[in-house]
């Protein structure tokens, strides 16, 4: 199972598809005409850390397995969406269940492209996607309330959550997003069985052209930024073409091609470096002769908690982690070097786990 999963949207022909292919090195149809996805392609991608190759010679591991994120390329939205235009709401399922939205605006001019609109305008553009998202929310929770004001004549007990539905719909009135709104812990407890889609973090991929390349700025990513910053969100300018065809190349050739581009990595690991960041995920790693692997977890997870990342079973009969930081692990060259030098720390249960921590489980059967 993917460590982390993004949703793909936008308008269509801003890149979608074209940025899929790229990301998960598979052919998903990228056609240069509206709606040429129409299920979502879904593909896992490698989370590239090199730690883990450093760690692999040091324990003699026959393999290793990275970290993954699931990405999902889901069908172009248009105006209307929400009421049945396009695609109608086929989408909303998609989004409820990804972990986080990856937005793709168009920030560039091509003649031979065409844009939904007619002409290019990334703010536009985005704001109709999160009007759809809004108005889609609004109507489930609405639908929700409704049904809830019914249970209310004999169940008292529903009165909070009427309550904190009331508060999301009245934000939803206002045009905004649910992320926005301000919520108690326990509103945000009553609110877990809704999956609103505007409750979601977004990630701003704005498309770029060759010509912007390795700069990557243009006016229009500056609007895309100005826009972002005051929603909280952030923005990775990429072009989707470009990685499309890094993801083509042979994997040596990878590294020598973004090089000669200015580059020091992809925009896919920037994609996914930021995606970690913006939901608060860090990955710890287990080491040995059979396998060097990388695991996601949330920042702030306790060691019994990321025991169960592995099997239910060891984090159910956690006994200790034997936990040795990845500078000590390279520096003492391994775990007997590590012990040797007494830089294998014993943690119990509630022991915070750090990002990069390499981590033995002791736990009874």
């Amino acid at each position: 199972m993917a460590g982390l999963s993004c949703g793909i949207v936008g308008l269509p022909n801003v890149g979608k598809s074209t940025l899929f292919n790229a990301v998960t090195a598979s052919r998903a149809p990228a056609s240069n005409y509206p709606f040429c996805t129409i299920d979502p392609n879904v593909g896992v991608v490698e989370v590239y850390d090199p730690r883990l190759e450093v760690l692999k010679n040091l324990s003699g591991s026959e393999k290793i397995l990275y970290a993954t994120t699931e990405f999902v390329d889901i069908a172009g939205l248009v105006e209307g969406a929400s009421k049945g235009e396009g695609l109608g709401n086929a989408f909303l399922t998609h989004i409820r269940n990804v972990d986080a939205i990856i937005h793709v605006v168009r920030c560039f001019e091509s003649g031979d492209v065409i844009h939904v609109k007619g002409r290019v305008n990334p703010i536009e553009d985005i704001e109709i996607i999160n009007l759809e998202l809004i108005l889609s929310d609004l109507s489930s929770c609405e639908a929700s309330l409704q049904r809830l004001e019914k249970q209310l004549k004999v169940k008292k007990d529903v009165e909070p959550v009427f309550k904190a539905l009331s508060k999301v719909r009245d934000h939803l009135n206002q045009t905004l997003p649910v992320r926005s709104l301000v919520l108690t812990d326990e509103e945000k407890e009553l609110l877990l069985p809704y999956p609103f889609l505007t409750m979601k973090r977004v990630l701003y991929a704005a498309n770029v052209s060759e010509n912007d390349v390795p700069s990557m700025e243009n006016p229009y990513v500056q609007q895309v930024r100005e826009f972002a910053s005051k929603e909280g969100n952030s923005v990775i300018p990429i072009c989707a073409k470009i990685e499309e065809e890094i993801a083509q190349l042979p994997a040596a050739e990878r590294k020598e091609f973004l090089e000669s581009l200015g580059f020091s990595e992809s925009g896919l690991q920037r994609l996914i470096k930021e995606s970690f960041h913006m939901l608060g995920l860090i990955s710890y790693i287990t080491t040995g002769e059979i396998e060097t692997r990388a695991w996601t977890i949330h920042k702030g997870m306790t060691a019994q908690q990321a025991a169960g990342k592995i099997h239910s079973d060891i984090e159910k009969g956690f006994i200790r982690a034997e936990v040795i930081t990845f500078d000590d692990f390279v520096n003492f060259k391994g775990r007997v070097g590590c012990k040797e030098a007494g830089k294998v720390r014993s943690e119990g249960k509630q022991y915070i786990v750090q990002d990069g921590d390499i981590i033995l489980f002791l736990h009874s059967s």
